[in-house]
């Protein structure tokens, strides 16, 4: 049986020699092996350190407070330098409205109509000096005398004005430089008129002379006067939607700036209520209020801006404009009636242009020379009876439909009524001269009684000049009333924000003492 079985054993069993190293501790020869070890522990997956600081961020109470106290200080210092730029970009408006673009527009304005009273002026020299079949006027060239130095004078001023306002603006200096070379062109042109009709003799050349300076404003002067102040007006306008699209802007930027400065704060108030249980921080409430009044009081101001920007510009400084120019043209006019006068060969011309001018002032559809008065007797008749029934349109339609101010009405009204007599006095003139009566119409025409037409045109003068004053005084309040809100309203919203960001960190130094 032997035989059969296997010579061996399996691995490891009985039959196999020992192995040495299990013998005496493991070790050959019985020496002592190491002590016996713990299995081993899989060490921790090693995180960045930017992952760790994040981690801590996350799970650490004084980590989260300081962060927000961060944000509520970063956001609280964001409103404050949006702030500032409001004041900055809004003083820069007002600068430029109050102190360049508005001088400007009524600059040239003033300038157009000086010119024209110097021309009319002149005119009245040359036809109270007598001759042309004409007796000398004493008191009506004693007066023209006195009338020409005030508009010369006026002249020179408005160009000082729009000299000092085109400061910095090399193409505006070099209009007003050029016009000056002109206008000293028409002065010489008028002095040597005048001399000359001190003699009998030089009558004719006088009027020939008088007639290329009349020339020389007509097609170079006044038109140049009115493209300087069209330009100066749509610089205003660009610098007014300027100012009003800032604002806009502006108020989006503080509502959202605003907003995030908001939830910061209430996000450091829920942190409290979560960590330490406390259902109000008494600081972090006066934080919020704080912070609600400052973003309210920002919003009022950049609201008083935009009110007192379209209240300076739409209903004071479009009313300025409308009736300055309307005095301007009236000026014109009241030349064109001295020059049809002065020059018979030339009245078709001149009374063209007074139709004209008069309907730039008070249009009228259809209304011609013969039919003005009527057709405007019965335009104001139906406006009397309903303010709103308003059947005419140019400078005198602009104004009564923004009519806005108190006393701006009566004073308006006023002025038209004053300007109806005037109309009338013009029809009593050509029909003198239709009835060969030169002497009367001259004396009519520039005579200063109370019942003829210069003294009814000094009248018409007044009254729009009130009407002016009305719309210039508010043009003024509401400039003034803007700057103020910038003084007093962004002050005390900054006060407010820095006083919001001081009262977060007095709220969270207990909390954060806990942990120190």
């Amino acid at each position: 049986m032997a035989g059969t079985m296997a010579t061996g054993t399996a691995a490891g069993g009985p039959g196999d020699p020992p192995d040495p190293t299990e013998i005496r501790g493991g070790t050959p020869h019985g020496a002592p092996g190491p002590p016996p070890t713990s299995p081993r522990r899989p060490r921790p997956e090693t995180l960045p350190r930017t992952h760790r600081w994040r981690l801590r961020l996350l799970t650490s109470v004084p980590a989260r407070l300081r962060l927000l106290r961060g944000v509520v200080i970063a956001l609280a210092a964001a409103v404050a330098a949006l702030l500032l730029a409001i004041g900055l970009t809004a003083s820069g408006a007002w600068d430029g409205i109050g102190h360049r673009a508005a001088p400007r527009v009524t600059g040239a304005d003033g300038l157009y109509f000086a010119l024209n009273d110097m021309d009319a002026q002149a005119a009245n020299l040359l036809l109270s000096s007598g001759g042309r079949g004409l007796a000398p006027m004493a008191p009506q060239h004693t007066a023209a005398q006195t009338e020409y130095g005030t508009a010369r004078h006026q002249v020179s001023q408005d160009l000082l004005t729009l000299a000092a306002a085109a400061q910095g603006d090399a193409r505006a200096s070099q209009t007003i430089v050029g016009f000056d070379d002109g206008f000293a062109r028409y002065q010489e042109l008028v002095g040597r008129s005048l001399e000359n009709d001190l003699h009998p003799e030089e009558k004719a050349n006088a009027l020939a002379d008088y007639r290329t300076a009349t020339d020389l404003l007509r097609q170079t002067l006044l038109p140049a006067a009115l493209q300087l102040g069209q330009a100066n007006d749509g610089a205003f306008e660009d610098t007014y939607r300027g100012a009003r699209s800032d604002i806009s802007a502006e108020l989006t930027a503080l509502l959202v700036l605003g907003g995030l400065l908001l939830a910061a704060v209430l996000a450091v108030q829920a942190a409290l209520v979560r960590d330490f249980r406390r259902l109000l921080s008494p600081a972090l409430a006066a934080a919020t209020v704080c912070l609600v009044a400052a973003c309210a009081l920002g919003w009022s101001v950049l609201a008083t801006q935009s009110h007192d920007l379209r209240v300076a510009r739409r209903d004071a400084f479009d009313s300025v404009v409308a009736l300055s120019q309307a005095r301007a043209l009236s000026y014109d006019a009241n030349a064109d009636e001295s020059r049809y006068l002065l020059d018979p060969q030339r009245r078709g011309t001149y009374e063209q242009s007074f139709e004209d001018i008069s309907q730039r002032l008070l249009t009228l559809p259809d209304a011609a020379l013969d039919t003005y008065d009527g057709q405007l007797s019965d335009a104001l008749s139906a406006y009397r009876h309903d303010h709103t029934d308003l059947r005419f349109t140019g400078y005198f339609g602009d104004e009564f439909r923004n009519i806005t101010f108190p006393g701006e009405r009566a004073a308006a009204e006023s002025a038209v009524d004053a300007y109806a007599r005037y109309e009338a006095d013009d029809r009593t003139i050509r029909a003198l001269v239709r009835e060969g009566r030169m002497q009367d119409a001259a004396e009519f025409c520039i005579g200063w009684d109370t019942d003829e037409s210069n003294h009814h045109f000094g009248e018409y003068d007044v009254a729009l000049k009130k009407l002016i004053a009305i719309n210039d005084r508010a043009y003024g309040r509401a400039v003034g009333s803007g700057r103020g809100a910038l003084t007093g309203g962004l002050v005390g919203a900054g006060g407010l924000l820095a006083g919001a960001a001081t009262l977060t960190v007095l709220g969270l130094r207990p909390r954060l003492a806990e942990f120190a």
